[in-house]
């Protein structure tokens, strides 16, 4: 079952979503000894990554990964690793061997070819990697990482891990991202919106699965959804 947690705005749902990510990570880590998360880009997980580089943690033995990427260069304004690179990988001190950048800047084929091949190399996974935590956005269509309604990479069920996109019907079109198989293996996925432009793709994540809508495909009992009020089903409540 979807765990759904509402806050009054977009600085609540962050303060809340990076207490989650450093209780994620820490159990994690006491577990297996090292933990492993993945993160998007976007305005609301950019000020939870903010306020995450600010708590107490200890991040020794954390990998940090990418859900998805633009087929960018790392200092390009929209590159994902350089938004997670000023807002929390510097701020936190991460060493760059516990950073694990999407080469956008060689395409969508060689970027998903290497990315596929790290993932594997460093989980020691053959086939499916299983990281311990993945942070999600999503788009008023219903897109997470860059899964996009409809698209023909909804349907793939196994291996690659990493996926190159050519078509994106959000510029620019060129993208890597991780598989639908690789977000719903993950032991937790964290979804955080705000806004009312977000009301209704929340509403139809909450409802029936469909590639209508890619985030509904997401493991419910793994998944932990946090809003604002004005994200919330329905709107902000009276």
């Amino acid at each position: 079952m979807t765990r759904l947690t509402t806050c009054p705005d977009p600085a609540s749902v962050a303060a809340r979503a990076s207490a989650l990510i450093v209780r994620a990570l820490s159990s994690a880590r006491d577990q297996r000894g090292h933990a492993h998360i993945a993160l998007s880009g976007g305005t609301t997980p950019g000020l939870t990554y903010e306020l995450l580089a600010l708590q107490e943690m200890d991040w020794e033995g954390v990998h940090v990964w990418f859900a998805d990427e633009r087929c960018v260069g790392p200092g390009h304004e929209d590159s994902n690793y350089r938004l997670a690179s000023e807002t929390l990988l510097g701020p936190a001190g991460l060493a760059a061997a516990q950073v694990h950048r999407m080469q956008g800047e060689l395409g969508p084929q060689r970027g998903a070819e290497l990315y596929t091949a790290e993932l594997q190399g460093v989980l020691g996974s053959p086939s499916l990697p299983v990281l311990d935590l993945i942070v999600l956005g999503i788009g008023p269509d219903g897109h997470v990482a860059s899964l996009f309604p409809g698209a023909p990479a909804l349907r793939i069920s196994g291996p690659p891990a990493c996926i190159g996109i050519s078509d994106s019907p959000k510029p620019p079109p060129q993208r890597l991202t991780l598989s639908l198989p690789v977000l719903r293996a993950a032991r937790g996925c964290l979804l955080i919106a705000t806004g009312a432009s977000k009301a209704d793709a929340v509403s139809a994540m909450l409802a029936e699965p469909s590639e209508h809508v890619p985030a509904s495909l997401l493991r419910r009992e793994r998944l932990s959804v946090i809003v604002d009020d004005m994200a919330l089903p329905g709107g902000a409540p009276g």
